[in-house]
């Protein structure tokens, strides 16, 4: 078993735990500890709200979360010999719950608060609770449902350098600009409430917390990509930008319908992670990985072999209009007309979204180039079901 390497007390907010985390991303963030290449190691994360969603029926807490607080982040990993330029190699070796703290939560954000990507049909909170037993997992709020998880980090990443924080800065600053009063707003840009930064302090921390980019979208560095196949078993490439890369984790999914739609998404949960780095020195040019990860899939993967699927098409719904080729539009029309038909097997609207953000579904993009229209697929595992959800004559 690999070293714990970082520590974590789910009684203990992120700042008062042995070593902090973080949950801004910025080059001067202390590390938490170096390894060398060829290490493997574990680190134990908190849920990407810092514990703030409770095991109960209450959605308010849901409704109520500081979204300043996100992500909770493990790290960073400082790893010796990697400078910028280099590719930062990690090997996710496995993943876990908690023993003795086996559940996780899914919820629908509020307009208000962060919203979620169908916010318009739904902008009410609501929450589910997920119990995991091994591999599995059933919702005492969503009844007739179990599947088999594929564990992963919804957010690992490596620190961005100065240059390349402030061309974040800059350009999310730009599009927020264009629309400053929206709800949900269009992009999360710096903001020093509830920043945790490790072991800065002073006039160190009050800086870094006024410049440090959100952990929110997924950019360069990786970060919140939420892709459900980067699981046990897979292999990352990672661009370097700053010496010693700074690796950080967080965001931890027992379970993910791809999209991770309700914002919320997935099957968020406390737990373990494995891994193990190495380095590829001059990889970035060699390569040409200079802009974003590369990773490759492990092999587990829940074996579902059966689907529904459920095409939409880039037509807006509420006022028919044509859009051309909008494959955003056409994935949320795909989803809506799932929700519409789980609806008929006697779930709740919010129960059918929650299916599509926390189940194995898949989601794809079938058709790009067949002007003016778009088409999205999104294929829901009909074993998942504890009846036949197929139409009948």
């Amino acid at each position: 078993m690999p070293k714990t390497m970082f520590k974590i007390d789910l009684s203990k907010p992120m700042e008062e735990q042995l070593h902090p985390g973080h949950n801004r991303w910025h080059p001067d963030i202390p590390a938490a500890f170096s390894v060398d290449p060829g290490t493997s190691f574990r680190l134990e994360c908190k849920d990407w709200t810092d514990g703030q969603i409770k095991n109960d029926d209450n959605p308010n807490d849901i409704r109520d979360v500081n979204l300043a607080r996100v992500h909770v982040l493990s790290g960073p990993v400082y790893v010796n010999d990697v400078e910028p330029g280099d590719l930062l190699v990690v090997d996710i070796l496995d993943i876990g719950a908690f023993q003795g703290d086996e559940w996780g939560f899914n919820g629908i954000f509020a307009r208000e608060n962060g919203g979620s990507f169908l916010v318009d049909e739904f902008p009410e909170a609501a929450k589910s609770i997920w119990d995991f037993e091994g591999i599995y997992t059933t919702s005492r709020h969503v009844p007739g449902v179990k599947f088999a998880g594929i564990m992963h980090p919804g957010l690992i990443g490596v620190a961005p350098s100065m240059e390349l924080l402030q061309k974040w800065n800059e350009r999310e600053k730009a599009l927020r600009d264009t629309d400053p009063d929206r709800v949900p707003e269009l992009a999360t840009t710096p903001n020093p409430e509830a920043a945790v930064l490790g072991t800065l302090k002073g006039a160190e921390f009050d800086r870094v917390a006024k410049e440090g980019a959100r952990t929110v979208p997924p950019r360069e560095n990786g970060g919140n990509c939420d892709i459900k196949n980067l699981s046990k078993g897979s292999r990352i490439y990672f661009p370097v930008f700053v010496k010693g890369a700074k690796l950080s984790v967080g965001d931890l999914h027992f379970s993910q319908g791809d999209g991770e739609i309700t914002f919320c998404g997935g099957i968020e949960m406390a737990g373990w992670i494995d891994l193990k780095v190495d380095v590829i020195k001059g990889g970035m040019e060699k390569y040409k990985i200079t802009e974003n990860p590369v990773f490759k899939p492990g092999p587990v993967d829940p074996h579902y072999s059966d689907y529904l699927v459920f095409e939409g098409i880039s037509v807006d719904e509420r006022n028919g209009k044509q859009h051309y080729l909008d494959a955003n539009l056409a994935y949320r029309r795909a989803c809506l007309n799932a929700i519409e038909y789980l609806k008929t097997l006697g779930y709740t609207g919010e129960q059918a979204y929650m299916i599509l953000g926390t189940a194995p579904v898949e989601g794809r993009i079938n058709g790009i180039v067949d002007i003016p229209n778009a088409c999205c697929t999104i294929a829901i595992p009909t074993q998942i079901f504890d009846k036949d959800i197929l139409p009948k004559k």
